[in-house]
């Protein structure tokens, strides 16, 4: 991977933490930050998202800053110059799944454009 790659990747894998961490979340601010304006999410419950749907739901305090949300198996790809393609497994007290998300470069910086979740089965990882 070259250089350019690794710090597209890295930032993609920033961003995406960042939108995990609790106190992130809790503030709408922020998460905006991080969602490019033409978000979507496809959920684990099946359930279509757009950016003011999620706003609601993270400032809600859906992940307690006491049992965030544990991920592990992140990895990264470019697709194309200024997309990145992010996969990890994320166990959310109990609840399991696999998420993906695209990120692209915008001119304020890497934001989510899409994001999807997969509930894992329970001995699955």
């Amino acid at each position: 991977m070259t250089d350019e790659n690794e710090r597209a990747v890295q930032a993609a894998i920033d961003g995406e933490l960042r939108l995990l961490d609790p106190e992130v979340r809790a503030s709408p601010a922020l998460v905006r930050e991080l969602l490019d304006p033409e978000f979507t999410e496809i959920g684990a419950s099946g359930r279509r998202w757009d950016a003011e749907s999620i706003l609601t739901v993270t400032s809600a305090g859906t992940v307690p800053a006491e049992s965030p949300v544990k991920v592990s198996k992140m990895s990264g790809v470019v697709l194309a110059q200024g997309i990145v393609h992010l996969t990890y497994f994320a166990d959310n007290q109990g609840r399991r799944a696999w998420r993906s998300s695209l990120w692209r470069l915008t001119e304020t910086g890497w934001r989510v454009y899409f994001h999807q979740g997969t509930l894992a089965g329970r001995f699955e990882e």
